[in-house]
Protein backbone atom coordinates (compact mmCIF):
# COMPACT_ATOMS: atom_id res chain seq x y z
CA UNK A 1 0.00 0.00 0.00
CA UNK A 2 1.13 3.54 -1.11
CA UNK A 3 1.31 6.20 1.36
CA UNK A 4 0.01 8.73 -1.01
CA UNK A 5 -0.92 8.53 -4.11
CA UNK A 6 -2.16 11.42 -6.41
CA UNK A 7 -5.23 10.77 -8.68
CA UNK A 8 -4.89 12.21 -12.35
CA UNK A 9 -7.31 10.44 -13.97
CA UNK A 10 -10.71 12.19 -14.18
CA UNK A 11 -13.05 9.23 -14.01
CA UNK A 12 -11.19 7.75 -11.18
CA UNK A 13 -11.37 11.16 -9.40
CA UNK A 14 -14.86 10.66 -10.18
CA UNK A 15 -15.11 7.19 -8.65
CA UNK A 16 -13.27 8.32 -5.32
CA UNK A 17 -15.66 11.31 -4.83
CA UNK A 18 -18.54 9.13 -5.39
CA UNK A 19 -20.31 9.83 -1.36
CA UNK A 20 -20.95 6.33 -1.29
CA UNK A 21 -17.12 4.52 -2.46
CA UNK A 22 -15.85 7.74 -0.11
CA UNK A 23 -17.62 6.46 2.86
CA UNK A 24 -16.41 2.58 2.12
CA UNK A 25 -12.80 4.09 1.19
CA UNK A 26 -13.23 5.23 4.93
CA UNK A 27 -13.79 2.69 6.27
CA UNK A 28 -10.98 0.47 4.56
CA UNK A 29 -8.57 1.98 6.49
CA UNK A 30 -7.99 -1.64 7.67
CA UNK A 31 -8.32 -4.25 5.32
CA UNK A 32 -11.99 -5.76 5.26
CA UNK A 33 -14.31 -7.57 3.76
CA UNK A 34 -17.90 -6.65 1.81
CA UNK A 35 -19.63 -7.78 5.24
CA UNK A 36 -17.17 -6.16 7.55
CA UNK A 37 -17.67 -2.66 5.63
CA UNK A 38 -21.22 -2.87 5.08
CA UNK A 39 -21.64 -3.37 8.77
CA UNK A 40 -19.65 -0.05 8.97
CA UNK A 41 -21.52 1.68 6.51
CA UNK A 42 -24.75 0.78 7.04
CA UNK A 43 -25.50 -0.76 3.65
CA UNK A 44 -26.08 -4.54 2.27
CA UNK A 45 -23.27 -6.26 1.26
CA UNK A 46 -24.76 -6.59 -1.72
CA UNK A 47 -24.42 -3.10 -1.92
CA UNK A 48 -21.02 -2.46 -0.75
CA UNK A 49 -19.78 -5.34 -3.23
CA UNK A 50 -21.14 -3.92 -6.75
CA UNK A 51 -19.15 -0.76 -4.96
CA UNK A 52 -16.05 -2.33 -4.07
CA UNK A 53 -15.85 -3.98 -7.79
CA UNK A 54 -15.65 -0.55 -8.99
CA UNK A 55 -13.63 0.75 -6.61
CA UNK A 56 -10.73 -2.33 -7.59
CA UNK A 57 -10.98 -1.27 -11.18
CA UNK A 58 -10.06 1.82 -11.39
CA UNK A 59 -7.06 0.87 -8.51
CA UNK A 60 -8.73 2.64 -5.95
CA UNK A 61 -9.13 -0.79 -3.27
CA UNK A 62 -6.47 -3.94 -3.91
CA UNK A 63 -7.20 -7.75 -2.60
CA UNK A 64 -5.89 -7.93 0.93
CA UNK A 65 -6.74 -12.02 1.31
CA UNK A 66 -9.32 -14.37 1.26
CA UNK A 67 -10.54 -16.34 4.52
CA UNK A 68 -12.53 -19.57 4.36
CA UNK A 69 -15.28 -20.30 7.11
CA UNK A 70 -18.01 -22.47 7.05
CA UNK A 71 -17.80 -23.20 3.10
CA UNK A 72 -17.30 -20.00 2.36
CA UNK A 73 -14.10 -17.87 1.52
CA UNK A 74 -14.67 -14.21 2.77
CA UNK A 75 -12.66 -11.93 0.20
CA UNK A 76 -10.85 -8.78 2.32
CA UNK A 77 -9.57 -5.69 0.13
CA UNK A 78 -7.28 -3.11 1.34
CA UNK A 79 -7.52 0.67 0.23
CA UNK A 80 -4.52 0.81 -2.24
CA UNK A 81 -3.30 3.95 -0.83
CA UNK A 82 -3.22 5.45 2.71
CA UNK A 83 -4.23 8.86 1.02
CA UNK A 84 -5.41 9.95 -2.06
CA UNK A 85 -4.88 13.19 -3.43
CA UNK A 86 -6.50 14.91 -6.23
CA UNK A 87 -3.59 15.98 -9.13
CA UNK A 88 -4.21 20.11 -9.85
CA UNK A 89 -4.48 18.91 -13.67
CA UNK A 90 -7.86 17.12 -13.17
CA UNK A 91 -10.41 19.92 -13.21
CA UNK A 92 -8.45 21.97 -15.86
CA UNK A 93 -6.43 20.23 -17.67
CA UNK A 94 -3.19 21.24 -17.02
CA UNK A 95 -1.36 22.06 -14.23
CA UNK A 96 -0.87 25.95 -13.55
CA UNK A 97 2.01 27.38 -14.88
CA UNK A 98 4.11 29.32 -11.89
CA UNK A 99 5.33 31.43 -15.25
CA UNK A 100 2.59 32.72 -15.79
CA UNK A 101 2.03 34.31 -12.43
CA UNK A 102 3.74 37.61 -12.24
CA UNK A 103 4.20 38.62 -8.41
CA UNK A 104 6.76 35.87 -7.51
CA UNK A 105 5.77 36.83 -3.44
CA UNK A 106 2.13 36.23 -4.36
CA UNK A 107 -0.09 33.40 -2.25
CA UNK A 108 -0.86 32.40 -6.50
CA UNK A 109 2.53 31.91 -7.12
CA UNK A 110 3.08 29.62 -4.22
CA UNK A 111 -0.13 28.16 -5.39
CA UNK A 112 1.06 27.30 -8.83
CA UNK A 113 4.85 26.44 -7.65
CA UNK A 114 3.01 23.84 -4.81
CA UNK A 115 0.12 22.28 -7.50
CA UNK A 116 3.20 22.16 -10.32
CA UNK A 117 5.19 19.79 -7.74
CA UNK A 118 2.40 17.62 -6.69
CA UNK A 119 1.37 16.84 -10.41
CA UNK A 120 5.15 16.18 -11.26
CA UNK A 121 6.03 14.21 -8.25
CA UNK A 122 2.80 12.06 -8.71
CA UNK A 123 3.28 11.61 -12.50
CA UNK A 124 6.85 9.98 -11.67
CA UNK A 125 5.85 8.09 -8.41
CA UNK A 126 2.86 6.39 -11.17
CA UNK A 127 5.75 5.18 -13.23
CA UNK A 128 7.71 4.06 -10.50
CA UNK A 129 8.48 0.27 -9.56
CA UNK A 130 6.56 -0.89 -6.01
CA UNK A 131 8.71 -0.89 -3.06
CA UNK A 132 11.34 1.39 -5.47
CA UNK A 133 12.13 5.16 -3.56
CA UNK A 134 12.26 7.86 -5.65
CA UNK A 135 15.03 10.28 -5.03
CA UNK A 136 13.34 13.19 -3.11
CA UNK A 137 14.43 15.72 -0.17
CA UNK A 138 11.94 17.97 1.63
CA UNK A 139 12.68 20.39 4.39
CA UNK A 140 9.46 21.37 6.70
CA UNK A 141 10.09 23.51 9.67
CA UNK A 142 8.42 26.40 11.33
CA UNK A 143 9.98 29.79 12.05
CA UNK A 144 8.78 32.19 14.38
CA UNK A 145 9.90 35.91 12.80
CA UNK A 146 10.04 38.50 15.38
CA UNK A 147 9.46 41.33 12.38
CA UNK A 148 8.46 41.76 8.67
CA UNK A 149 12.35 42.44 8.55
CA UNK A 150 13.49 39.55 10.46
CA UNK A 151 11.78 37.56 7.62
CA UNK A 152 13.47 39.49 4.69
CA UNK A 153 16.72 39.20 6.36
CA UNK A 154 15.88 35.59 6.95
CA UNK A 155 14.57 35.23 2.80
CA UNK A 156 17.92 37.15 1.58
CA UNK A 157 20.21 34.81 3.26
CA UNK A 158 18.56 32.01 2.59
CA UNK A 159 18.54 32.86 -1.18
CA UNK A 160 22.36 33.74 -1.18
CA UNK A 161 22.79 30.21 0.75
CA UNK A 162 21.21 28.13 -1.83
CA UNK A 163 22.60 29.90 -4.72
CA UNK A 164 26.09 28.89 -3.27
CA UNK A 165 25.11 25.18 -2.47
CA UNK A 166 23.24 25.39 -6.39
CA UNK A 167 26.60 26.88 -7.80
CA UNK A 168 28.57 24.39 -6.23
CA UNK A 169 26.09 21.02 -6.68
CA UNK A 170 25.08 21.69 -10.44
CA UNK A 171 26.50 20.06 -13.35
CA UNK A 172 24.61 21.05 -16.71
CA UNK A 173 25.11 17.39 -17.56
CA UNK A 174 23.64 15.57 -14.55
CA UNK A 175 20.30 15.04 -13.82
CA UNK A 176 18.07 17.50 -13.08
CA UNK A 177 16.41 17.88 -9.59
CA UNK A 178 13.84 20.51 -9.23
CA UNK A 179 14.14 22.79 -6.18
CA UNK A 180 11.70 24.85 -4.38
CA UNK A 181 11.28 26.66 -1.21
CA UNK A 182 8.33 28.19 0.26
CA UNK A 183 7.45 30.20 3.12
CA UNK A 184 3.78 31.53 4.36
CA UNK A 185 1.86 32.25 7.69
CA UNK A 186 1.06 28.76 9.39
CA UNK A 187 -2.46 28.69 10.09
CA UNK A 188 -3.90 28.59 13.30
CA UNK A 189 -4.28 25.35 14.87
CA UNK A 190 -8.11 24.60 16.35
CA UNK A 191 -7.98 24.65 19.96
Amino acid sequence: MDDIRVLSDAVVVEVALDPIRASILDALAEPGSAASVAATVGLTRQKVNYHLKALEAHGLVEPAGERAWGGITERYVRRSARRFVVAPDVLEGRVPDPNEVADRLSAAYLVAVNARTVSEVGSIASGVAAGTRMPTLTVDTVIGFRSPEDRAAFASELQSAIAALVARYHHDDGRPHRLTVSSYPRPEEPS
